[in-house]
């Protein structure tokens, strides 16, 4: 691909609106976002905070520990921690500064301060929208669609900011139709490292940071140890071993930032360390591995692309396909190897659910990482599901297409059942 090319450009600029920073799981953060910004518009502390989120978001918060607060759990908590010690211009890093003293002043402004959290069917999956009053005085904050997308600010009856709502796509950020395993393929053979170095080194630095701490420290269900014991030695267990411990760390409160993908920290997780892992057991130059990592963060976004940010699927299952298309890279398979890589791993896990941020997911990252490689392995051994097999279709753009449609439009009602049985219906 040339740098001519237009889709050249489009495709590193993907890589950077997506593989972002972020401190925590980016349904809390993003509520701490909210929060902080409602305090900042109400030029106040709030004496009372009403919030209304919708089901996904409520599933995503309800079970993961907030960085940065002692421990604590759930909507209100992560509210409180955005009004107390949140920096409103710091988007997903909004909780990256807190003190001691403000992570106390938390737990004591829940204990006194009112907060209402109310369901939002508003039939988004993403929306947050958070009041804060103080005296006479409101400040409204939504955030819908995606983490950072703040579509109104008002103060009292001032509309201090308001956007349109863009559902499924954002015509501010660069258009995703352009993606395709080829175009992804040929951009990794030719793209100039030093336009995504920047990126992607800081990737590489912050997310096996996470995996570092999390097999050396004791988080959540410990997968990752779980993983690797008695298996040090074997690479394939060392990939998913290493995934899944960033992920124990980041869903139980470790305290160090996650480079994200397609709005999440665990599909970022788990489309870079396996390969990085990797890269690192068979030496390969620096430069394959930024090639390598272009790979899986694209492919990753592409299927991510048509499931949408949020959904009853889970979104580690997108990121372990990326992580075994990255393999197959750093392998020498170009094309054809990747492209079967993608569709025997789908064929695999999609029937994973998301049922919010917690514990588990770790796990299933195992498993995701699992399928990517399994899918690799078939390819290898000259195997392979076939057009008509289940819900693989002919061609890796048809299957990915039809994910897309499995997870957006006929997982709706399974998404509404995971809801409701965790809010206890």
């Amino acid at each position: 691909m040339l740098k001519t090319d237009p889709r050249y450009a489009q495709y590193t600029q993907i890589l950077k609106e997506e593989l972002r920073p972020a401190m925590g799981c980016t349904e809390p953060i993003a509520i701490a976002y909210a929060a902080a910004k409602a305090r900042e518009t109400l030029g106040a502390v709030p004496e009372r905070l009403h919030i209304e989120a919708s089901g996904n978001i409520i599933k995503n918060v309800k079970s993961v520990v907030v960085p940065h607060t002692g421990g604590l759990r759930g909507i209100p908590a992560a509210a409180a921690a955005g009004v107390v010690a949140g920096d409103a211009n710091a988007e997903l890093e909004v909780l990256a500064n807190v003190t001691a003293d403000e992570i106390a002043a938390m737990s004591d402004y829940i204990a006194r301060i009112p907060i209402e959290v109310k369901h939002a069917d508003t039939g988004r999956i993403f929306d947050i929208q958070i009041t804060a009053f103080a005296g006479a005085d409101h400040a409204t904050v939504r955030i819908a669609d995606y983490h950072t997308n703040v579509v109104l600010v008002q103060r009292n009856d001032e509309v201090l900011l308001q956007q349109k709502l863009t559902g499924r796509s954002d015509d501010r950020l660069t258009d995703r139709s352009c993606l395709s395993v080829e175009g992804i393929v040929d951009f990794a053979d030719s793209v100039d490292p030093e336009d995504v170095k920047a990126v992607l080194e800081r990737q590489i630095d912050y997310n096996m940071a996470i995996a570092r701490e999390g097999l050396s420290g004791n988080y959540g269900a410990n997968i990752g140890k779980t993983v690797l014991r008695g298996r040090e030695n074997d690479i394939n267990y060392k990939m998913r071993a290493w995934a899944a411990a960033g992920s124990d760390a980041r869903m139980n409160g470790c305290e160090l930032p996650v480079v994200i993908n397609s709005g999440s920290g665990n599909q970022g997780i788990t489309a870079s360390v396996p390969i990085i892992v990797y890269a690192n057991e068979i030496g390969a130059l620096h430069e394959t591995l930024l090639r390598a990592l272009c790979v899986s963060n694209l492919i990753t976004t592409h299927l991510k692309t048509g499931i949408g940010r949020l959904s009853a699927y889970c979104g580690a299952v997108s990121a372990g396909v990326g992580a075994g298309a990255g393999i197959a890279y750093l392998k020498g398979g170009r094309f054809e190897m990747i492209a079967h890589t993608v569709v025997n791993a789908v064929a695999i896990t999609s029937g994973i659910i998301c049922d919010g941020a917690k514990a588990s997911c770790a796990a299933k990252i195992a498993a995701a990482v699992d399928a990517g490689l399994l899918g690799l392995a078939m390819y290898e051994d000259g195997n392979q599901f076939f057009g008509g097999d289940g819900i693989v279709k002919k061609g890796v753009e048809s299957t990915i297409e039809a994910v897309g449609k499995l997870a957006s439009r006929g997982m709706q009602q399974t998404d509404k059942e995971i809801i409701r049985l965790m809010m206890g219906d």
